[in-house]
C-alpha cells in the first residue's frame, strides 16, 4: 500500500503531556521553511503486530520488533512477521507497562548479544522497569540474564519509560519514568524518573556521577525526569538526547550530561492534571531547564537522529516519532541548539522510528493492530 502524504511546517510553540500516553503540540519561536518541507510516501511493510513499542534492524536487513504485550518478532521488508521468540524474560503487561525497547549490542555480528527493556514483574502484582539481554539464535533468546531492575517495585501501571541506547563508549544507556509517582524522581535512593548507565554486562562504571556517594544509586547518570521514552546520541558530536513528557503541557527536548537534575517534579512547562500550576523552570536556576519544551505537546514516544541520503535534506536531523501528533517531528539541531523545527502529519500514533541500512525511515504505528511503515521522498523530491 502507498500513501502519498506532504509533510507539513508548523509553528511549534510550547507544552507536553502524556496523560497518560499523549495529548498535544508546541515549540520554540522556530519553524523549518517551506523549501525545507519534503514530500513523503509510505509504504506499509508489515501489518499484524500487537501495540508494536521499539524495533531494532538486523545486520542482514530484517527487523527486530518488539510487542508490548511480551512478544519479540523478526520481520522481513517483505512483509513476513515470524513466530513470537522463545526465552523473553517474563513481563507485567498493565496499562503503559509491557515488554517495551530493544537494542543490539555493537558487537552483535560477534556475539549476537539483544537487549530488551520491559516491565519486570514483581511481588503482590508490583513491576518495576528492567532491562536484560539474551543472544540471538533460530527462533529464540538463549542464555537471557537479567541486568538491571529499578529500584522500588510499585503498583501503578504508568511511567515505566523505557528506551536503551549504547553511547560512543560502549556504554548502556537506559531511561525510566517516575512511575506517576512525582516526587521519588528527586530521590537518589531509587532510579525513578532517571537515566542510568551502565557497562554491556550490566556493572557499574566507576566514572559514573554518583558512584560512592552515600544514599544514592551508582547507576544514575541524571534524574528528575518525567518518562523517558525517547533517547539517542547525536553521530555528530556524541550528545546524548532526549525526550520526555510533560503533565498538562510542557514535553521537554533535553540535552543530557552526566549528574545533572532537570527538575522534576519541583518545575515544569506544563500543569497538573487538575490545573493547578507547577513553578517554570525560570524560577528555580538550580535545575535544568530544557532545551525546547512543547505546549500544547507532541507525546515523544522514541527518536533517532538520521545520516542517510535518501532524505538528503533531513541529514543530522533528529526525528522524533509523536503520539498526539500522529508523525514525525523533525528537529534542526546546529551544534548543541536547535534552530528548526517541522511536523510530518502520517495520520496515526506512531510509537518508535529508525533509519534503515537502506537509508529510509521506518516507523511503528501504535496499538493493538500495529503495522511497520517504510518512508521515502515524494517523487520529483
Amino acid at each position: 500500500m502507498r500513501v502519498l502524504l506532504p509533510a507539513l511546517a508548523i509553528l511549534l510553540s510550547a507544552c507536553g503531556s502524556d496523560a497518560p500516553d499523549g495529548l498535544a503540540l508546541a515549540s520554540p519561536a522556530t519553524e523549518a521553511s517551506a523549501a525545507e518541507a519534503v514530500g513523503v510516501t509510505v509504504e506499509e511493510v508489515a501489518t499484524g503486530l500487537d501495540g508494536p513499542w521499539g524495533l531494532a534492524f538486523l545486520p542482514d536487513g530484517r527487523v527486530l520488533v518488539t510487542e508490548r504485550t511480551g512478544q519479540l518478532r523478526v520481520v522481513t521488508l517483505d512483509g513476513d512477521v515470524s513466530a513470537p521468540l522463545a526465552g523473553v524474560p517474563e513481563v507485567h503487561v498493565e496499562r503503559q507497562g509491557g515488554l517495551l525497547d530493544v537494542a543490539l549490542d555493537p558487537a552483535f555480528e560477534a556475539n549476537r548479544l539483544v537487549y530488551l527493556a520491559f516491565s519486570r514483574p514483581g511481588p503482590r502484582g508490583t513491576s518495576a522497569t528492567a532491562v536484560g539481554r539474551g543472544r540471538l539464535g533460530e527462533g529464540a533468546l538463549e542464555d537471557v540474564e537479567i541486568l538491571f531492575t529499578q529500584e522500588g517495585y510499585h503498583g501503578r501501571g504508568f511511567h515505566f519509560g523505557s528506551r536503551i541506547v549504547f553511547g560512543p563508549e560502549g556504554h548502556l544507556f537506559a531511561s525510566t519514568g517516575d512511575r506517576f509517582l512525582f516526587g521519588p524522581a528527586q530521590d537518589l535512593s531509587d532510579h525513578l524518573g532517571v537515566i542510568v548507565r551502565l557497562n554491556p554486562d550490566g556493572s557499574v562504571p566507576e566514572d559514573n556521577p554518583f558512584v560512592g556517594q552515600a544514599g544514592a544509586q551508582p547507576e544514575i547518570w541524571s534524574y528528575g525526569h518525567r518518562n523517558v521514552q525517547s533517547l539517542a546520541f547525536d553521530p555528530a558530536t556524541g550528545v546524548l538526547w532526549e525526550a520526555e513528557y510533560g503533565p498538562k503541557g510542557g514535553d521537554e527536548l533535553n540535552r543530557i550530561e552526566a549528574g545533572v537534575n532537570y527538575g522534576w517534579p519541583e518545575v515544569s512547562w506544563g500543569d497538573n492534571y487538575d490545573n493547578t500550576p507547577i513553578p517554570d523552570p525560570p524560577t528555580r536556576p538550580e535545575f535544568t531547564d530544557a532545551v525546547v519544551q512543547w505546549t500544547p505537546v507532541i507525546s515523544p514516544s522514541g527518536m533517532a537522529f538520521y545520516t542517510g541520503d535518501v532524505f538528503p535534506s533531513w541529514s543530522g536531523d533528529l526525528l522524533i516519532s509523536s503520539l498526539s501528533q500522529q508523525g514525525i517531528v523533525r528537529v534542526e539541531i546546529d551544534g548543541e541548539a536547535v534552530t528548526g523545527q517541522e511536523v510530518i502529519e502520517l495520520g496515526r500514533r506512531i510509537r518508535d522510528l529508525e533509519e534503515g541500512p537502506d537509508g529510509h525511515v521506518y516507523v511503528l504505528t501504535d496499538g493493538g493492530s500495529g503495522a511497520l511503515w517504510r518512508l521515502s521522498p515524494e517523487a520529483g523530491e
